[in-house]
């Protein structure tokens, strides 16, 4: 049986990276993966460009039941702070928009400092391997693996969460997590495209590639003030992905179509100034044009309907709709597309500081599989290497 002080159960960011920072503790650390390769959410990560935190993070760009439990690891590990190591090893980036920020050399440049890392540590890694049985012993834990058996001091649990299976996303976590006394909180989809059926469906993937500047809201949560984007299969872009987090089956959506800008002094302006332009010609004014048909005829009028035409009354619906423009999609894309998992392991029983089960000393969760799941736009990158920062520590 191999003896390591520390056995990391995935190959992913998290694991990686805790596995780098356990190992430069002096901990003897093994990592392992069911996958062929390691880290492929980073991999595929922004296009392949790796958004790899986001200059913005703060707790309260985070989900969770308890949304003070991300506090503590992100006050002590930072996007600055990674942004050290990455200078470190050379590579640079830049910011994209909204604080995200991208590695200049691509995500594989991202995959191979943490393998560097690692390694230089003296921390191992075995790919193609899969852990099965798990047992609890006086002084640690024995873990059968496709490759024989392990025994640590400490485990940590770095699988991740539902999302994007083809990769080998699997329910491993919340398993371990229930046969050591953990709660799961729900999972669903998040960072997910929404479908819709019907005439939603068949107008909407008329409208395929058309992308539209909006400011989009759940019935929870805050708005995004992002592109919409249509698709063959309903609505997606940063707004939507955004609030696809907060969004729960049967509600309903709002888009503010022109966000900053108030609607009815909008169109009462343009009545009274161009009374002959058609409702079509002044919404493509502010909309790519196929989607002003589409509004014009989506909320009941001609596209020769004149604004002159337009009563008050029409005008204050007109105003009202564009301000929320409410929407109630049949389901999302789910894990096939979604980046990250919503719920996962509660974390009332786990240390906020350490990442430590309260119930089981030893045994840690890590990164997606935790139900703390950030916005688009890097934060669950910067999630994974404070959480991984935070076990190491102590593991």
């Amino acid at each position: 049986m191999q003896q390591v002080d520390v056995l990391i159960i995935g190959g992913g960011a998290a694991g990686l990276f805790c596995g780098a920072r356990a190992a430069q503790r002096g901990r003897r650390v093994h990592v392992i993966d069911h996958s062929k390769k390691p880290a492929e959410k980073i991999r595929i990560s922004g296009g392949g460009r790796c958004n790899f935190t986001n200059l913005e993070t703060e707790p309260a760009r985070f989900l969770s039941e308890n949304p003070h439990f991300a506090k503590s690891a992100l006050a002590r590990y930072t996007p600055w702070d990674f942004c050290d190591l990455m200078a470190k090893h050379e590579l640079t980036w830049h910011e994209k928009t909204l604080g995200q920020l991208f590695c200049d050399q691509k995500s594989g440049a991202v995959i191979q400092m943490l393998l560097d890392e690692l390694e230089a540590a003296g921390g191992q890694l075995s790919l193609e391997t899969s852990a099965s049985d798990i047992e609890r012993v006086d002084d640690g834990f024995e873990v059968r693996t496709s490759n024989g058996s392990v025994h640590c001091q400490s485990l940590v649990i770095a699988t991740g969460g539902l999302s994007i299976p083809k990769i080998g996303a699997t329910s491993f976590a919340y398993d371990v997590a229930r046969q050591f006394g953990h709660d799961i909180i729900d999972t669903r989809p998040a960072l997910v495209p929404m479908t819709f059926t019907d005439a939603y469906r068949d107008a909407f993937s008329s409208l395929s590639g058309v992308s539209v500047p909006v400011e989009a809201q759940a019935q929870s949560g805050p708005g995004f003030v992002e592109n919409v984007l249509f698709t063959h299969r309903g609505l997606s872009g940063p707004s939507v992905l955004q609030i696809s987090s907060y969004w729960h089956t049967g509600e309903v959506i709002a888009f503010d179509l022109l966000p900053g800008i108030d609607p009815l002094d909008w169109l009462r302006s343009a009545k009274a100034s161009a009374p002959k332009q058609t409702l079509a010609q002044l919404f493509a004014t502010v909309f790519p044009s196929r989607f002003a048909d589409y509004l014009v005829w989506e909320l009941g009028f001609e596209r020769t309907t004149r604004l002159g035409a337009l009563s008050n009354q029409q005008i204050d619906t007109l105003a009202q709709t564009l301000n929320a423009w409410e929407l109630r999609p049949a389901g999302t894309e789910g894990w096939r597309t979604a980046e990250v998992t919503a719920g996962g392991v509660a974390t009332d029983a786990l240390s906020s500081r350490t990442m430590e089960s309260k119930l089981q000393p030893g045994l840690f969760f890590i990164g997606e599989c935790v139900d703390v799941t950030g916005w688009l736009g890097g934060y669950n990158f910067q999630w994974a290497w404070a959480s991984a920062a935070a076990a190491a520590e102590v593991a």
